[in-house]
């Protein structure tokens, strides 16, 4: 079966059930965004978390051996994604990554910050001018090794 889906046997079944990621973050006591990651296989969940997924979602259990096998991460389409959404997070980086990097780079020296050793929160802020998306991304900073 491929990661495509898999992702989209799961993402019906949630629908079907009416379940959001913040339901199954209650479930599970995992974050939200990183649940969401288990559903596109960017991320991987033990045997146990795999059954009570499929089970939650009313799937096979032939599913949940799938979803504990460590995924290629990072397999995005390498073109500028369509998707509004997705566009405008490229658009960040594309207007912000270097100056990002400038001022981590100052502040911790030569590295980078890990997205393994890393977390992702995604808030609702209400705003009577409009509500807005406050993302926080936090993560190790990793030094370059010299040798």
């Amino acid at each position: 079966m491929s990661i495509a889906q898999i992702t989209e046997q799961l993402l019906a079944a949630k629908r079907k059930k009416g379940i959001t990621f913040a339901d199954l973050e209650k479930e599970f006591g995992q974050d939200e965004v990183w649940i969401a990651a288990v559903f596109y296989r960017q991320a991987t969940v033990n045997q146990d978390e795999a059954e009570k997924l499929v089970t939650l979602l009313d799937l096979p259990l032939e599913l949940a051996q799938l979803l504990t096998i460590p995924p290629v991460k990072g397999c995005l389409d390498p073109v500028i994604p369509t998707d509004p959404l997705i566009y405008r997070f490229y658009e960040i980086m594309q207007v912000y990554g270097l100056p990002l990097k400038d001022v981590i780079q100052e502040k911790f020296g030569d590295g980078i910050m890990s997205a393994i050793d890393f977390t992702l929160d995604v808030d609702k802020i209400e705003d009577p001018n409009g509500d807005r998306v406050k993302v926080t991304m936090c993560g190790k900073f990793l030094a370059y090794k010299k040798w």
